[in-house]
Protein backbone atom coordinates (compact mmCIF):
# COMPACT_ATOMS: atom_id res chain seq x y z
CA UNK A 1 0.00 0.00 0.00
CA UNK A 2 1.17 3.56 -0.67
CA UNK A 3 -0.26 6.87 0.63
CA UNK A 4 0.43 9.83 -0.58
CA UNK A 5 -1.24 13.44 0.29
CA UNK A 6 -1.32 16.59 -1.64
CA UNK A 7 -1.60 20.26 -1.21
CA UNK A 8 -3.85 22.04 -4.02
CA UNK A 9 -1.27 25.03 -5.35
CA UNK A 10 -3.83 26.64 -6.88
CA UNK A 11 -6.60 26.80 -4.07
CA UNK A 12 -6.67 26.42 -0.70
CA UNK A 13 -6.66 22.13 0.13
CA UNK A 14 -5.19 19.29 0.41
CA UNK A 15 -6.04 15.61 -1.21
CA UNK A 16 -5.15 12.23 0.55
CA UNK A 17 -4.52 9.99 -1.43
CA UNK A 18 -3.63 5.87 -1.35
CA UNK A 19 -2.83 2.83 -3.94
CA UNK A 20 -3.79 -0.76 -2.96
CA UNK A 21 -2.98 -4.00 -4.64
CA UNK A 22 -6.22 -6.10 -4.80
CA UNK A 23 -6.81 -9.33 -5.80
CA UNK A 24 -8.66 -8.41 -9.37
CA UNK A 25 -5.59 -5.77 -9.51
CA UNK A 26 -5.31 -2.14 -7.80
CA UNK A 27 -7.60 -0.08 -5.86
CA UNK A 28 -6.87 3.97 -5.65
CA UNK A 29 -8.99 5.90 -2.98
CA UNK A 30 -8.68 9.32 -1.74
CA UNK A 31 -10.70 12.37 -0.19
CA UNK A 32 -10.02 15.90 -1.31
CA UNK A 33 -10.69 18.65 0.69
CA UNK A 34 -10.75 22.14 -0.99
CA UNK A 35 -12.32 25.19 -1.18
CA UNK A 36 -14.01 26.33 -5.17
CA UNK A 37 -15.10 29.70 -5.71
CA UNK A 38 -15.97 30.50 -2.31
CA UNK A 39 -17.72 26.86 -1.70
CA UNK A 40 -16.29 24.49 0.77
CA UNK A 41 -15.68 20.59 -1.29
CA UNK A 42 -14.87 17.18 0.05
CA UNK A 43 -14.84 14.93 -2.71
CA UNK A 44 -14.38 10.98 -1.48
CA UNK A 45 -13.58 8.58 -4.10
CA UNK A 46 -12.40 4.80 -5.65
CA UNK A 47 -11.08 4.31 -8.42
CA UNK A 48 -10.63 0.15 -9.61
CA UNK A 49 -8.96 -0.97 -12.05
CA UNK A 50 -8.02 -4.77 -13.31
CA UNK A 51 -4.39 -6.14 -13.32
CA UNK A 52 -2.75 -4.28 -16.34
CA UNK A 53 -3.87 -0.77 -15.09
CA UNK A 54 -6.90 -0.63 -16.90
CA UNK A 55 -9.89 1.29 -15.31
CA UNK A 56 -13.04 -1.05 -14.36
CA UNK A 57 -15.25 1.40 -12.05
CA UNK A 58 -15.00 4.49 -10.40
CA UNK A 59 -16.97 6.65 -7.77
CA UNK A 60 -16.98 9.71 -6.83
CA UNK A 61 -18.98 10.91 -3.39
CA UNK A 62 -19.45 14.32 -1.85
CA UNK A 63 -20.20 17.71 -1.74
CA UNK A 64 -19.16 21.13 -3.40
CA UNK A 65 -21.18 23.66 -1.77
CA UNK A 66 -24.52 23.08 -0.93
CA UNK A 67 -24.60 20.79 -3.59
CA UNK A 68 -24.61 16.54 -3.09
CA UNK A 69 -22.30 14.98 -5.50
CA UNK A 70 -22.76 10.97 -6.58
CA UNK A 71 -21.10 9.95 -9.68
CA UNK A 72 -20.77 6.12 -10.55
CA UNK A 73 -19.07 5.01 -13.50
CA UNK A 74 -18.51 2.18 -14.99
CA UNK A 75 -16.16 1.15 -17.88
CA UNK A 76 -17.32 -2.13 -19.58
CA UNK A 77 -15.14 -4.20 -21.29
CA UNK A 78 -16.97 -3.96 -24.60
CA UNK A 79 -15.26 -0.12 -24.49
CA UNK A 80 -18.52 1.92 -23.42
CA UNK A 81 -18.46 3.72 -20.68
CA UNK A 82 -21.88 4.80 -17.93
CA UNK A 83 -21.85 7.56 -15.55
CA UNK A 84 -24.65 7.36 -13.10
CA UNK A 85 -26.23 3.92 -15.04
CA UNK A 86 -26.32 6.56 -18.67
CA UNK A 87 -24.43 5.66 -21.56
CA UNK A 88 -21.79 8.43 -22.34
CA UNK A 89 -20.97 7.21 -26.05
CA UNK A 90 -18.42 10.25 -26.24
CA UNK A 91 -16.00 8.20 -24.18
CA UNK A 92 -16.40 5.10 -25.72
CA UNK A 93 -12.90 3.26 -26.22
CA UNK A 94 -11.31 4.77 -23.72
CA UNK A 95 -8.82 3.02 -21.40
CA UNK A 96 -8.28 5.48 -18.28
CA UNK A 97 -10.53 7.43 -15.97
CA UNK A 98 -9.49 10.83 -15.16
CA UNK A 99 -10.48 13.33 -12.18
CA UNK A 100 -10.11 16.69 -13.22
CA UNK A 101 -9.82 17.48 -9.43
CA UNK A 102 -6.86 14.94 -8.73
CA UNK A 103 -3.63 14.32 -9.47
CA UNK A 104 -4.16 10.86 -8.77
CA UNK A 105 -5.65 9.14 -11.76
CA UNK A 106 -2.49 10.14 -13.43
CA UNK A 107 -0.86 7.24 -12.11
CA UNK A 108 -3.24 4.75 -14.22
CA UNK A 109 -1.52 5.88 -17.71
CA UNK A 110 2.13 6.07 -15.96
CA UNK A 111 1.82 2.10 -14.78
CA UNK A 112 -0.23 0.84 -17.83
CA UNK A 113 2.28 2.01 -19.87
CA UNK A 114 5.66 1.31 -18.82
CA UNK A 115 7.06 3.89 -21.18
CA UNK A 116 11.38 3.71 -21.34
CA UNK A 117 13.50 6.87 -20.89
CA UNK A 118 12.69 8.95 -24.21
CA UNK A 119 9.43 6.99 -25.17
CA UNK A 120 5.83 8.80 -25.59
CA UNK A 121 2.14 7.56 -25.58
CA UNK A 122 -1.03 9.16 -26.90
CA UNK A 123 -3.82 7.52 -24.73
CA UNK A 124 -7.59 8.53 -25.21
CA UNK A 125 -9.45 8.78 -21.02
CA UNK A 126 -12.91 9.34 -20.23
CA UNK A 127 -12.35 12.69 -17.92
CA UNK A 128 -14.48 13.65 -15.69
CA UNK A 129 -14.65 17.66 -15.78
CA UNK A 130 -14.85 19.81 -11.81
CA UNK A 131 -17.38 21.12 -10.86
CA UNK A 132 -19.73 20.25 -13.31
CA UNK A 133 -19.15 16.29 -12.92
CA UNK A 134 -19.79 15.42 -17.12
CA UNK A 135 -17.80 12.63 -18.61
CA UNK A 136 -15.83 13.62 -21.93
CA UNK A 137 -13.18 12.46 -23.58
CA UNK A 138 -10.02 14.11 -23.09
CA UNK A 139 -6.94 12.69 -25.52
CA UNK A 140 -3.50 12.97 -23.43
CA UNK A 141 0.50 12.16 -24.31
CA UNK A 142 2.36 10.87 -21.95
CA UNK A 143 6.53 11.37 -22.85
CA UNK A 144 9.14 9.74 -20.10
CA UNK A 145 11.64 12.15 -19.77
CA UNK A 146 13.72 10.80 -16.79
CA UNK A 147 13.23 8.05 -14.16
CA UNK A 148 10.64 9.71 -12.64
CA UNK A 149 9.61 12.74 -14.56
CA UNK A 150 6.89 12.70 -17.54
CA UNK A 151 6.21 15.39 -19.55
CA UNK A 152 2.29 15.69 -20.03
CA UNK A 153 -0.10 17.26 -22.64
CA UNK A 154 -3.31 17.51 -23.52
CA UNK A 155 -5.70 19.57 -25.39
CA UNK A 156 -4.21 18.86 -28.59
CA UNK A 157 -0.78 20.62 -26.88
CA UNK A 158 -2.91 23.48 -25.31
CA UNK A 159 -1.90 22.11 -21.89
CA UNK A 160 1.29 21.14 -20.92
CA UNK A 161 3.18 20.24 -17.62
CA UNK A 162 6.15 18.85 -16.12
CA UNK A 163 5.34 15.51 -13.46
CA UNK A 164 7.57 14.49 -10.90
CA UNK A 165 6.37 10.69 -9.72
CA UNK A 166 7.59 8.81 -6.72
CA UNK A 167 8.31 4.44 -7.29
CA UNK A 168 4.67 3.73 -7.56
CA UNK A 169 3.86 6.01 -9.86
CA UNK A 170 1.88 8.97 -8.19
CA UNK A 171 2.43 12.40 -8.78
CA UNK A 172 4.38 14.19 -6.47
CA UNK A 173 4.58 17.42 -8.31
CA UNK A 174 2.26 18.91 -10.71
CA UNK A 175 3.18 22.40 -10.96
CA UNK A 176 1.12 25.58 -9.75
CA UNK A 177 -1.74 22.84 -9.31
CA UNK A 178 -0.34 20.25 -7.20
CA UNK A 179 2.55 19.43 -4.97
CA UNK A 180 3.17 16.70 -2.16
CA UNK A 181 3.57 16.97 1.45
CA UNK A 182 6.55 15.56 3.06
CA UNK A 183 5.07 12.17 4.79
CA UNK A 184 7.59 9.21 6.56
Amino acid sequence: MDTILWRWMDRPGHEAGWLERTAAGWTLRGTAVLLDDGRACRLDYTVECDAAWRTVAARVEGWVGDDQVQCVIAAGTDGRWTLNGVDVPEVAGSVDVDLNFSPSTNLLPIRRLQLEIGEEAEVRAAWLRFPSFRLEPLVQRYLRTGERSYRYESGGGAFVADLEVNAAGLVTRYPGLWEAEPVA
